[in-house]
Parts: structure tokens; sequence; C-alpha cells
């Protein structure tokens, strides 16, 4: 891949990787901590079998091969990811696989960890969808089942039902959550 090609596909990926790492953390449970904040100003590193598509600001980019997207503690592992821009900008991102996996230290220095086969973030409407065996693990708690949605503009949280299956909540008590790790990760 060329280095300007490189350059700008890292551009595009950074900002949905980021975003979809800040609104996983977010969904995780109502008490859970932002994201490390400090992660949006370190360099990503994109490693994938194959890239396809155009970066003229109005297309689909396709990551393909193994996916592999790492920017602070930030760490998305995928098969596939799907970078859709508009107008120059990134407007949906979708990540999928047999699990999809984001992991993050947040701010407080505990670990967030998302898995779903199918993680899509539309930026547009800031609504993330994560379907397919999805698991959110916190130090706060966790949640699973089959799908979930989250709106990020309103904080409201969709899960189970209609045809999506049961949901599974679990809440630790303040006195039982581990404390945060001292390590850069796990």
């Amino acid at each position: 891949m060329s280095q300007p090609v490189a350059k700008t596909l890292i551009s595009v990926v950074s900002r949905s990787a980021l975003l979809t790492a800040l609104a996983v953390a977010a969904i995780a449970l109502p008490a859970a901590a932002w994201a490390r904040s400090t992660d949006r100003n370190q360099p990503m590193d994109i490693k994938a079998g194959r890239q396809e598509g155009t970066l003229d600001g109005n297309s689909v980019n396709v990551l393909s091969g193994g996916v592999t997207i790492t920017q602070g503690t930030l760490d998305i592992q995928a098969a596939r990811a799907d970078i859709h821009q508009r107008g120059g900008d990134v407007v949906r991102a979708v990540l999928t696989g047999s699990q999809a996996v984001l992991k993050q230290q947040m701010d407080d220095g505990t670990w967030m960890t998302a898995r779903a086969d199918r993680i899509d973030y539309d930026m547009n409407t800031d609504v993330i969808v994560l379907t397919g065996n999805y698991t959110v693990n916190t130090a706060r708690g966790s949640t699973s089942g089959q799908k979930m949605t989250y709106d990020l503009k309103t904080g409201r949280v969709e899960s189970g039902g209609e045809g999506n299956g049961p949901v599974t909540l679990r809440i630790l008590p303040k006195t039982a959550q581990p404390r945060p790790a001292t390590q850069d990760k796990p």
C-alpha cells in the first residue's frame, strides 16, 4: 500500500475505531467510565490481509483478512472492517467476524471488553448496534444477548425481546468490583 493511501486510510479508520470504542465503553453499563481519553492522541496502527476501495471520500473501504487496529490501549480484532465515507467524513463503521473483539482501558484504569459477530456504528444517527452473541464486560459488571442497540445521543439502551432472545445482566456491588489494573493490557 502506498504511503499516502495508508495515511488516508489510517485517518479514516482512526476516527471510526475510536468513536466505536468510546460508544461501546458507554454501553457496557450506565455507570461505566469513559475510554482512556489519551488514546485518541496516540498513533493508530492497522494491519489487514487486504484493503479494497477508493479514498475519494465518498466510498466504502473494506479491510479484510484479519484486521487488527491498535491505538494506545484500544485493541480491535475483526475478520473484516467496512469503513463508509461520505463527503470526506466517516459516516459508518462495521466490524464483523466470528466475534469482533474490542478491548480498551478506561480512564479509571479498569478494562472494557466487547465481543459480537457484528459491531455497527452509524455516526449520522450516533447509534451503535451489537449483534450476534454479544457480550460487554467491565469492572462494574456485564451484559450479553443477541442484539443490543445503544443511542449515544439519548443514552438509551435496548436489548433482547422481539425475536432477539433474552438479555443477561450482571451488576456487581461496588464493594465487589475489582481494583483498576496496574498493567498496560490484560
